[in-house]
């Protein structure tokens, strides 16, 4: 008796959805073996946030980058940071004391686009946007007894659009994966005849 062409058509469907799911893993694993650092690179946009890389080459008049170093969490007469940031048209150092971050010194020095572009592609270069996932991204706290916190910043018309950070303390590594000594040196010298508030870089 004639049953029709279904029983044709089941096993069919069953070999092609195989052959697909043999086809992604085959995919998958070779991304694996030819990619390993691919995740630890966000150059996605996570969050709603920009993508890292994209805002650090920005040029245009209104975009900066800000890198901040900060002390230990000693008593707030002795607590001192600083901060260096870079735009197309100025170069600034700002020294700070205590936590509510009162000023003691302030140096600008003028700045052009060539150099900044030069500049932003430099820590293109020492791979400033290579991060890495951490569950806890407060830096709060962090490194409170001895040690550096280090944070680098993309901003637009001065307000920050992206915010990375790491540290001198093993168990607070940060989300900034580019070699910190690298990242310091790009910056310090900028600033023509720079003295460091902190004995030397970690």
């Amino acid at each position: 008796m004639y049953r029709g062409s279904k029983p044709r058509i089941v096993p069919f469907l069953i070999a092609i959805v195989v052959i697909g799911l043999l086809v992604a893993g085959l995919v998958s694993l070779g991304r694996i073996i030819f990619f390993p650092n691919s995740s630890n690179n966000q150059q996605t946009k996570t969050a709603g946030q920009p993508v890292l890389a994209d805002e650090v080459l920005k040029t245009t008049a209104d975009r900066s980058v800000r890198y901040t170093v900060r002390g230990s969490l000693v008593a707030d007469e002795n607590f001192r940071s600083y901060q260096l940031t870079i735009s197309p048209t100025s170069r600034t150092i700002v020294e700070y004391k205590g936590y509510l971050s009162e000023v003691t010194s302030s140096r600008t020095f003028a700045n052009n686009f060539t150099a900044y572009d030069e500049f932003v592609h430099a820590l293109d270069k020492a791979e400033i946007s290579k991060t890495r996932d951490i569950s806890n991204d407060d830096m709060r706290g962090v490194c409170a007894t001895n040690g550096r916190l280090y944070q680098f910043e993309t901003l637009a018309d001065g307000n920050p659009t992206r915010s990375i950070w790491t540290s001198t303390c093993s168990g607070s590594p940060g989300t900034m994966s580019a070699k910190i000594n690298q990242i310091h040196m790009l910056f310090v010298n900028q600033i023509p005849d720079f003295k460091p508030m902190f004995d030397k870089v970690y």
